[in-house]
C-alpha cells in the first residue's frame, strides 16, 4: 500500500509540474535526458526451454516490480545474490593494483560530474527498488550498500534486464527537480504481469536502456555506445547487424552467475590467449576470444603481414574507422561554466544541432551548461597497455599545470604490453575545489533547496556535495579543464570498410601523432626504400634461383 501511494504521489507531482511555483520562479520543464520513442523490443533469437507465459507463479496480478522479483526468485533462487555481488549492483571496484575504490558510487566524471550524491537520479540506471535518499546522509546514516541491500534480494529489478515486451521502464526513485520530473509523463501503466511473463535473455535495448545513455542522454558519453545500435545495419556494426548475425550484447560480455565480462575498470588491452574450449571464454569479452590470435586467413601475403600487426595494432584501430556513424551524435565538449544562465528567472535550453537521424541535439541547458557533439569523427589513437588511472574526489592536482586526465591511461611503444587503441577523447570545464586543488562532488538532483538543478547556485550545491560526502571543502571554487578518455570498441564495421594501409602508413596519416617506434611509410623514407630494395633483391633472388633449377633440370632432360 505505501508503494502504491509513493506512486501516486510521485504521478501527482508529474502533473503538478505545469503548474510554476510560487516563491521561486522554476527552470523550464523540459530538460529530460532521455526520449525513447521506439519502445519495440529488438529480435533476439532464444534457446530457452521455459515459456514463462506458462508459469503460474507469473500470472499476477503484481502490485510492482519487487512482487515481480519475489515470483522470480522462487524459482531463480540463487539470481538475487549473484546480482548483488555484481558490478552492476556494487557500483564499486576495488583497484587490485593500487587498493583505490573506483566505480560509479565513487568516482567522479567530467559529464555529470558524479553519482554520489545524486543516487535519486542515477539510480535509474540501479538494478534495485526501494532507493531511499533521506535514509543516508553524512557517516552517521546507512552506508551506500546498506541502502540498496535493505531488506532482502527482492530489491534487485530483474525487469530492467530480462523485460522482452518493451513494457517496462524505470523512474527516478526519489522526488527531484521541476526541470527533471517530467521525464516519463504521459508514459502508460506498467502491466507488471505481461512484463513478468515476457521475460528472457537481454536484448540490445536492455542494457542500451543504461549503456546507451551514460553522460546524460543518448551517445553523450560513449562515442561507440547510442540507440542506433539497438537496430543497427551491417556498415554500422557487422556483429550486431539486425538483419545478420544480430548479436546481443551478451553475445560477447558472456555472463557467468550474473557477472559480465568486459568491464572498463579490468580491460584487457593485448589479449594473448585467444579463443578458448570449447569456444568460448567467459573471463574477458576481447575480440581474440572468438577470432584468436591470427583472426585473417593466411592465405595471401597481405592478410599474413595484417596477422602480423595484431601484437602491436588493437582490432579496434583498423575495424572501427570512426565513432558515432549510426545517425546519434556523440558529446565532445561541455562546459558548465555557463550552467545557470535564466531567462526572466527560468531556465532554457538551446538546441542548434541537428544530428545524422534528424533529431535536434541541445547545446545549451541551464541546469548542465553548453555542449558540443560529432559524428563520423576519427577516434583519438595512443599505445594503451589496458591500465586505466583515475583522478578520484581524494586526488590533489596543480590546475596550472594543463587539462586534468579524470581517467587516463599508460602505454608505450616500448612497452610489449601495450597497442594502440581508438578512444573517444571528452573535453570538459567543470568545478573543482579552488582551495584544496580537488574535484568536487555537486548535489545536482533533489528537491531541497540545495540541489543545483533548482536553485543554479554552485557554491551552494557543492557545499552540499561535499558535506554529504563526508569530504572537506574550502569554500572556493573555480573551474578546470578536465579529459576523460573511452576505449572505443563497438560500432565495428565489415571488413571492406575497414582502413586501408595508407590511412596509417602515411605522413599525415591516422598515426601521426604517435612517437618513439618506426612506421613504414611514415617515418624515413630512405629507411622504406632500403627495405623495399632488400625484399625486391630477394625476391630476384628467389626468382633467379628457380629459374636455373628449371634450365638446369632442362639440361639434365635432354642429355
Amino acid at each position: 500500500m505505501i508503494r502504491k501511494l509513493a506512486v501516486m504521489l510521485w504521478a501527482g507531482l508529474w502533473l503538478a509540474a505545469a503548474v510554476p511555483a510560487q516563491e521561486t520562479p522554476p527552470p523550464a520543464a523540459d530538460m529530460r535526458f532521455r526520449i525513447v520513442d521506439d519502445t519495440t523490443p529488438s529480435q533476439r533469437d532464444s534457446s530457452s526451454t521455459a515459456d514463462h507465459t506458462k508459469f503460474k507463479e507469473l500470472q499476477g496480478p503484481f502490485a510492482d516490480g519487487p512482487a515481480v522479483t519475489r515470483a522470480c526468485l522462487a524459482c531463480h533462487t540463487e539470481a538475487g545474490k549473484q546480482v548483488q555481488a555484481s558490478l552492476h549492483w556494487t557500483w564499486e571496484y576495488i583497484d587490485p593494483r593500487s587498493g583505490a575504490k573506483l566505480g560509479k558510487r565513487h568516482l567522479v566524471n567530467n559529464f555529470c560530474t558524479n553519482a554520489r550524491g545524486n543516487e535519486g537520479m542515477c539510480a535509474q540506471c540501479h538494478a534495485s527498488y526501494g532507493w531511499d535518499e533521506k535514509k543516508d546522509f553524512g557517516a552517521a546514516g546507512l552506508k551506500w550498500q546498506e541502502r540498496v541491500d535493505a531488506g532482502s534480494a527482492e530489491h534487485v529489478d530483474c525487469l530492467v534486464c530480462h523485460d522482452r515486451s518493451g513494457g517496462y521502464y524505470k523512474v527516478p526513485p526519489t522526488e527531484g527537480n521541476e526541470a527533471c520530473s517530467v521525464m516519463f509523463e504521459g508514459k502508460a501503466p506498467i502491466d507488471f504481469a505481461k512484463v513478468a511473463q515476457s521475460v528472457g535473455a537481454p536484448g540490445r535495448e536492455n542494457c542500451g536502456a543504461c549503456h546507451f545513455y551514460g553522460g546524460g542522454g543518448d551517445g553523450v558519453k560513449h562515442g561507440d555506445l547510442d540507440s542506433s545500435l539497438k537496430r543497427p545495419d551491417r556498415a554500422l556494426d557487422v556483429h550486431m547487424d539486425a538483419k545478420g548475425l544480430n548479436f546481443a550484447c551478451s553475445q560477447c560480455h558472456v555472463s557467468d552467475r550474473h557477472r559480465w565480462a568486459g568491464s572498463r575498470y579490468n580491460i584487457t588491452a593485448k589479449d594473448i590467449e585467444g579463443t578458448g574450449k570449447p569456444g568460448m571464454r567467459r573471463d574477458v569479452a576481447t575480440c581474440e576470444s572468438c577470432h584468436g590470435l591470427q583472426p585473417h586467413p593466411n592465405d595471401s601475403v597481405a592478410r599474413v603481414k595484417l596477422n602480423d600487426h595484431v601484437d602491436r595494432v588493437a582490432c579496434q584501430t583498423c575495424h572501427i574507422p570512426a565513432m558515432a556513424r549510426g545517425g546519434v551524435a556523440t558529446m565532445t565538449q561541455w562546459d558548465w561554466r555557463t550552467a545557470g544562465r535564466t531567462k526572466e528567472g527560468v531556465g532554457y535550453k538551446e538546441h542548434d544541432y541537428t544530428q545524422g537521424n534528424g533529431t535536434a541535439r541541445d547545446t545549451y541547458k541551464s541546469i548542465k551548461g553548453s555542449f558540443v557533439y560529432g559524428e563520423n569523427l576519427t577516434p583519438y589513437y595512443a599505445w594503451f597497455d589496458g591500465q586505466m588511472q583515475y583522478t578520484t574526489i581524494d586526488t590533489r592536482f596543480d590546475p596550472a599545470q594543463g587539462p586534468v586526465a579524470i581517467n587516463g591511461f599508460s602505454g608505450a611503444a616500448a612497452n610489449p604490453d601495450a597497442r594502440i587503441w581508438p578512444f573517444k577523447r571528452m573535453q570538459t570545464v567543470q568545478p573543482y575545489d579552488k582551495g584544496n586543488n580537488t574535484l568536487v562532488y555537486m548535489h545536482l538532483w533533489g528537491d531541497d533547496a540545495d540541489a543545483f538543478w533548482g536553485n543554479y547556485d554552485f557554491g551552494r550545491a557543492i557545499r552540499a556535495g561535499m558535506e554529504r560526502g563526508g569530504l572537506p571543502y574550502s569554500g572556493e571554487y573555480g573551474f578546470v579543464e578536465t579529459l576523460s578518455y573511452w576505449p572505443i570498441t563497438h560500432m565495428v564495421a565489415p571488413k571492406e570498410n575497414a582502413l586501408a594501409c595508407n590511412e596509417c602508413h602515411s605522413r599525415d596519416g591516422r598515426l601521426s601523432e604517435l612517437k618513439d617506434f618506426y612506421l613504414p611509410g611514415r617515418d624515413g623514407r630512405w629507411l622504406d626504400w632500403i627495405g623495399l630494395l632488400l625484399v625486391g633483391g630477394a625476391l630476384l633472388g628467389v626468382g633467379g634461383h628457380a629459374l636455373l633449377r628449371v634450365w638446369s633440370a632442362k639440361g639434365r632432360a635432354a642429355a
